[in-house]
């Protein structure tokens, strides 16, 4: 595999991705251990949706270790190349992804595509390639599902340059996340006796759902890139980091398995203290494990780094869109009819034998690796060349490098 010499590229945080990816696949399919073990581990388990976290404060992360210090005031140039990058690393396969979820819907009818709405597909299927679902309580979980953090991601993406711009002119940095939070709530205030479709229309939907509610994430991981764009990543402190934030990180799971669930809900996330847990305490101590990625070397960063991890890391993005949803639901049906044909085989035969298919667990083990399989393949395929083309193309603003005088100094730099 290729590696990069982008200097701004960090190995074990793209091993991070795959992780944090994988949490959210065992969140979304806990209800496999109830069986077998104590109720309180499917309740461990059902709060591993802090991948999410770990995306967020990723996010904030890299988009300020990238752009920060290369931020001089919010140009249009800057902007549209700026923009430019960020639709060609997520827009292209959440794009064909979405249609082809309509798609299943068009032919199966299917609800999981459209959940319980009742507006016209063609116009849902517009508010998901859109991202405007998201801010619709009635419309957030529509289409790819697990995609209603892209909505989360894209106000970040547009909100990141007047994030710079004011920490930079006016150095308000803290108090920015305050007034993007009031913000919130306020507009939950307004829309909470309004009939929308959901619209900004409760707090926990707001606070754990759009970016308003989750900004907090996304500032922390601002404020670890500039610490370390001003510090470096070489410390003379002994403190584990790494560890005592993984430590941590799980700490805050433990919280969230103990809490009650409020009615409609699925997890202790959506309790009071879950959202606290969740989306202020979580988001330091994923912050403390990644600065101690950045800054020590340790085995846990060593695997991280492992091409193979790497490489389920730079595909994490596809698994994460397609492990939930139509693509599951053809692999765990065609489990299920490989386990029917399995068992009429063996009363043909007059056996009594158990078949490959009939556990939950295993299921759950083979889809995760076909899943796999699957997001390798279409990042090699599909995403990665069509991030590639987007990036050298002139999509937004031309693309300055297709002067050889700037492909020479590029090579010289």
């Amino acid at each position: 595999m290729t590696k990069r010499s982008d200097s701004n590229y960090i190995p074990a945080l793209t091993g991070v991705r795959a992780m944090a990816a994988y949490l959210v696949f065992i969140s979304h399919y806990c209800y496999v251990f109830d069986a077998n073990f104590p109720h309180i581990v499917q309740r461990f388990f059902g709060e591993f949706h802090i991948g999410v976290s770990i995306f967020f404060v990723l996010s904030g992360f890299l988009i300020t270790f990238r752009y920060y210090d290369k931020f001089h005031g919010l140009t249009k140039d800057w902007f549209l190349q700026y923009l430019k990058n960020r639709v060609a690393r997520i827009y292209p396969m959440y794009f064909l992804l979405t249609v082809a979820a309509f798609v299943y819907y068009f032919i199966t009818k299917d609800p999981i595509v459209v959940q319980k709405s009742t507006i016209n597909p063609i116009l849902l299927m517009v508010l998901n390639i859109t991202f405007l679902r998201g801010f619709f309580y009635q419309f957030w979980d529509t289409g790819i599902a697990q995609g209603w953090s892209l909505t989360v991601e894209e106000c970040f993406y547009f909100s990141a340059p007047i994030i710079f711009l004011i920490a930079k002119r006016y150095g308000k940095f803290y108090i920015q996340p305050v007034v993007i939070t009031l913000f919130a709530l306020v507009m939950v205030l307004i829309f909470s006796h309004v009939n929308w479709y959901g619209f900004f229309n409760n707090f926990p939907f707001v606070m754990l759902f759009t970016f308003f509610g989750r900004c907090f994430e996304f500032f922390v991981g601002v404020q670890l890139a500039k610490i370390m764009l001003k510090k470096g990543f070489e410390r003379k402190t002994q403190i584990p980091f790494t560890y005592g934030g993984f430590i941590l990180i799980f700490f805050c799971v433990l919280v969230m398995a103990f809490q009650p669930i409020p009615k409609g809900w699925a997890a202790g996330l959506e309790s009071p203290v879950g959202i606290i847990t969740n989306n202020y305490c979580l988001c330091i101590a994923v912050s403390l494990f990644f600065y101690g990625i950045l800054t020590e070397g340790t085995v846990f960063k060593s695997f991280l780094a492992l091409p193979f991890i790497e490489l389920l890391g730079k595909s994490s993005y596809i698994f994460y869109l397609i492990h939930l949803g139509w693509m599951e639901t053809l692999i765990r049906d065609g489990f299920d009819n490989l386990n029917d044909h399995v068992f009429n085989l063996y009363d043909r035969w007059g056996l009594s034998w158990h078949s490959p298919f009939e556990y939950d667990w295993l299921n759950l083990l083979y889809a995760f690796i076909i899943l796999n399989v699957i997001s390798v393949t279409l990042f090699k395929l599909i995403e990665e060349p069509l991030n590639h083309f987007i990036r050298k193309s002139d999509f937004l603003i031309k693309n300055k490098l297709r002067n050889p005088d700037n492909i020479a100094q590029k090579i010289k730099s």
